[in-house]
């Protein structure tokens, strides 16, 4: 019988707040666990934004090929998913939280007025689930309706839960246009039982022991911590010091002191977040144990980016430092436990391909589609061979774009940046880093002269990928019967 899969995703989580970073920031056994088989530490996303990494994922596509380069608009269900091709090769399929394939709704949406996930479940089955509870995603429950905030409609807890999320302000990147947070450093105002990635487990682990008899299943359980607001519950805030540890990497300016405070109190509710995460997944290998099927199931983990935490003078996402575009990422297999740390660049989505080759099938065949043109160009790649032990390397480099912003691509010894923000050809601005000997990403070498053999290679792998991956196009229309 094939493998089960649980694909287990946080929201936000960076890679140095793991234990098998080796950052020594904070200790995740149950996370590390899933790294059983192989941890990677240069796992970059295809887009450090939340809907364009998940629906890279989910199609196994870069953004642009998509039409979900930025947070706007629904990813179409005209392409072919991982999941929908699980349940082709006789999957159950579950989806469990934090999905963020829609982004309907333009920001500043009246409260309530985003889209009612629970009313269109038929719909989002569409994408590949049999089975689905969803969750909008923390401040995302303001304007959206979803299977989490029925959950707390019941308990009258909806409009409170609203009111704390939408007082925790906007989501700017830049420290010195800090927004009022009242949330800042709070626990969470629900119970303990009632907090969003609680529910999120107990949903998942009900799904494990609710499996179906003579058929695998895949879980998709994702997680909507650590992201914004930063809002542990109280048990878990408590247990984690607060700490004023001055390490933040240095941007143009200098961090003004009442900042720091808040950003060491975000920092503190960063990790107990994270802790009850790792708890949480500590719950679900219990229950495969329980249930006797550790041995049948693989597991696996990423994020869908990271959180700048004040470095580079920086909060939230959607930047090139690895502090958002390098994810954690693992991979227990239990036929194949060597306990390998992977150093060589791959992409978010290659765990989408892995997926589909532990079910086995070949990523490009389930995925791609002869017609219309371009949808056959399938990017990701599996990752059982490093798994296997047979390599330590599928790609040379990574490539990430962001918005209509940037592209990034990134090799062992260099990352590489092209800036797309410019009004006329060749003047865009280039950035190169030798992430080697400069890990913080603090000089940029673009400039120097005996860079320019580095600089022209990069510029032709960000040539190679767009004009080998255009956007896949679709149709609606149908033929004549």
């Amino acid at each position: 019988m094939k493998k089960n899969i649980i694909f287990i995703m946080t929201d936000q989580q960076r890679l140095d707040y793991t234990g098998y970073s080796g950052s020594g920031k904070l200790d995740t056994p149950n996370m590390d666990r899933i790294g059983a088989s192989c941890a990677f530490n240069s796992c970059q996303t295809v887009n450090p934004i939340c809907t364009p990494a998940r629906t890279a994922l989910l199609t196994g596509r870069y953004t642009h090929q998509i039409g979900t380069l930025d947070m706007s608009g629904d990813l179409s269900r005209f392409y072919k998913t991982y999941p929908a091709a699980l349940q082709e090769a006789g999957y159950h399929t579950s989806g469990i939280g934090k999905f963020h394939f829609l982004q309907t709704w333009q920001w500043r949406t009246p409260r309530g007025k985003g889209v009612n996930l629970y009313e269109l479940e038929n719909e989002m089955k569409e994408y590949g689930f049999d089975y689905i509870w969803e969750t909008s995603g923390k401040q995302l429950a303001v304007n959206n309706y979803c299977h989490y905030c029925k959950y707390l409609e019941e308990r009258g807890l909806l409009e409170k839960y609203r009111d704390w999320c939408d007082s925790a302000g906007n989501n700017a990147s830049s420290i010195e246009n800090w927004d009022i947070d009242n949330t800042n450093g709070l626990p969470s105002p629900l119970p303990d039982e009632d907090y969003i990635d609680t529910v999120t487990t107990d949903v998942t682990v009900d799904r494990i022991k609710k499996r179906p008899e003579n058929q695998p299943f895949f879980i998709f359980c994702s997680f909507c911590s650590p992201h914004k607001p930063f809002d542990p519950p109280a048990a878990y805030l408590e247990r984690m010091p607060y700490e004023e540890i001055d390490d933040f990497i240095p941007g143009e300016k200098a961090i003004p002191e009442e900042k720091k405070k808040k950003l060491y109190q975000m920092r503190r509710s960063y990790k107990a977040m994270i802790k009850l995460l790792d708890d949480s997944i500590g719950r679900i290998f219990s229950t495969l144990e329980d249930e006797g099927i550790l041995d049948d199931t693989v597991v696996i983990f990423t994020t869908d980016h990271g959180e700048m935490l004040g470095d580079h003078l920086l909060k939230q996402k959607r930047t090139y430092y690895k502090e958002s575009s390098t994810v954690p990422t693992m991979i227990r297999h239990p036929e194949f436990l060597s306990n390998r740390v992977i150093n060589t660049p791959i992409e978010i989505t290659d765990l989408t391909a892995t997926i589909l080759d532990i079910a086995g099938l070949d990523p490009e065949a389930a995925l791609g589609k002869e017609w219309p043109r371009f949808n056959d160009r399938i990017p990701c790649k599996s990752l059982m061979s490093i798994v296997k032990g047979e390599t330590d390397r599928i790609r040379d480099f990574s490539f990430t774009e962001c918005g209509g912003s940037w592209v990034m691509l990134q090799d062992d010894n260099y990352k590489y940046v092209r800036l797309l923000e410019y009004d006329a050809p060749g003047d865009y601005r280039e950035i190169l880093y030798d992430i080697v000997n400069d890990p913080d990403e603090t000089t940029d070498i673009s400039n120097l002269p005996e860079n320019a053999q580095i600089i022209r290679k990069f510029r032709d792998r960000r040539d190679f990928v767009i004009d080998k991956t255009p956007p896949a196009q679709t149709s609606w229309a149908p033929l004549i019967s």
